[in-house]
């Protein structure tokens, strides 16, 4: 579960931003092909930051679709499968992912005082 390794780097980076203020929001954006599972990396967030400052905070994940550019048709298609990276007008396979690969904590939103 490698969801919760990245939860610690999360609550690493946030902590030191936040920097004792207190945290409402965490948003992230994750690519469909990191191989994270939302549900989970959430579940673990929740573990990970219980009984500590940032205890009550929510991680908000943003799922970023999967875009190759074919080297042959110049087409940008949308993956439907992970596993299978080929361009989806033409089925070439000397395609370049364009977008599907982030791992971007965003934003904090802090509760104002």
């Amino acid at each position: 579960m490698h969801e919760l390794s990245l939860c610690r780097t999360i609550f690493t980076i946030v902590e030191r931003t936040a920097a004792g203020r207190q945290v409402e929001t965490i948003h992230v954006q994750v690519g469909r092909l990191r191989q994270v599972v939302p549900d989970t990396l959430r579940y673990c967030w929740g573990l990970l930051s219980e009984s500590t400052p940032l205890a009550g905070s929510v991680l908000e994940v943003e799922s970023m679709p999967a875009v190759v550019a074919c080297s042959r048709c110049q087409a940008h298609t949308h993956l439907t499968d992970a596993l299978l990276v080929v361009c989806g007008d033409c089925g070439a396979v000397d395609v370049e992912v364009v977008s599907g690969e982030e791992f971007l904590l965003t934003t904090l939103d802090l509760v104002s005082a």
